[in-house]
């Protein structure tokens, strides 16, 4: 690597729910780089930022590579994704799943990824046909005629230690059972331009989230034990949720990727080139 790669500044979008802690603790612990400025928010704000060019880098929602596949690449071997349950990412509902049909489900204003996968178990697995609420104020203030809401992350395991609906679907089991396939939920995208620009920092940062990854997943009982409070939840039940989450992008999660994003372009909400993948490391 040249010595320029200690002098380039990159902004790295992080989200820091309790699902990113295995990688992000490590690196607030071990990282540091000055001119590595991490930024944390929500999926759905770093999707935004990443696609404005105001990060160069970042953990950002499947269906934003899928709907703007030019702008980014996608790191190798990176992901935030669940073999069957991902014990955070739920359609939470007043009534049974096969009677959402012309009720009102209000969409996360999170994650692109989550609201999109909801309307394709819904609507082109299973031929239901519910009303989308997606204005975020919904989410915030409630609606009473609302049956169901799709939440994620943290908000997801607050409401379900709550347990104030009486039905629960994890979106991941429900992909699982309709496709054979993980789902992932979020992968780590690196504008194009700046690959070109900088591409010994770009192998820095992803050799360091390797790391990251591989030191966290040794570390788990004691990261649960300083992230679970934030919940609040049980220390152990947290280490399962954590043991259940998957941070991989090996051969099958890159199938389950072009499964999804198939599913996206023809709802219109990929773009087409959004196939093949562009892999990066």
């Amino acid at each position: 690597m040249t010595g320029e790669t200690h002098r380039e500044i990159a902004r790295i979008g992080m989200v820091n729910f309790i699902n990113t802690a295995p990688l992000y603790e490590v690196w607030r612990r071990t990282v540091k780089q000055p001119n590595w400025r991490v930024v944390e928010d929500t999926p759905a704000v770093l999707n935004r930022l990443l696609f404005k060019g105001e990060l160069d880098l970042g953990f950002i929602s499947a269906h934003e590579y899928a709907a703007h596949p030019d702008t980014y690449r996608i790191l190798d071997d990176l992901s935030i994704s669940a073999t069957g349950s991902v014990g955070s990412v739920f359609l939470f509902s007043q009534v049974p799943f096969d009677q959402l049909s012309e009720r009102f489900i209000r969409l996360s204003p999170q994650s692109q990824t989550s609201n999109s996968l909801v309307k394709i178990l819904l609507e082109d697995f299973n031929g239901i046909k519910p009303f989308y609420q997606d204005d975020p104020k919904y989410f915030m203030a409630g609606v009473a005629e609302s049956a169901g809401v799709v939440s994620i992350g943290d908000e997801a395991l607050r409401l379900s230690s709550e347990k104030r609906y009486p039905y629960r679907y994890d979106l991941g089991h429900l992909w699982q059972e309709q496709t054979g396939l993980p789902f992932v939920f979020a992968i780590w995208a690196v504008r194009e331009e700046f690959c070109r620009k900088s591409p010994d920092t770009v192998v820095q940062i992803h050799h360091e989230l390797l790391r990251c990854v591989r030191e966290g997943k040794a570390e788990l009982v004691s990261i649960s034990k300083q992230v679970a409070p934030r919940i609040p939840m049980n220390s152990d039940i947290c280490l399962r949720y954590l043991q259940g989450l998957e941070y991989d992008l090996d051969e099958t999660k890159r199938k389950a990727l072009e499964r999804y994003f198939t599913f996206l372009i023809q709802r219109g909400e990929g773009a087409p080139s959004a196939l093949p993948l562009k892999i990066c490391g």
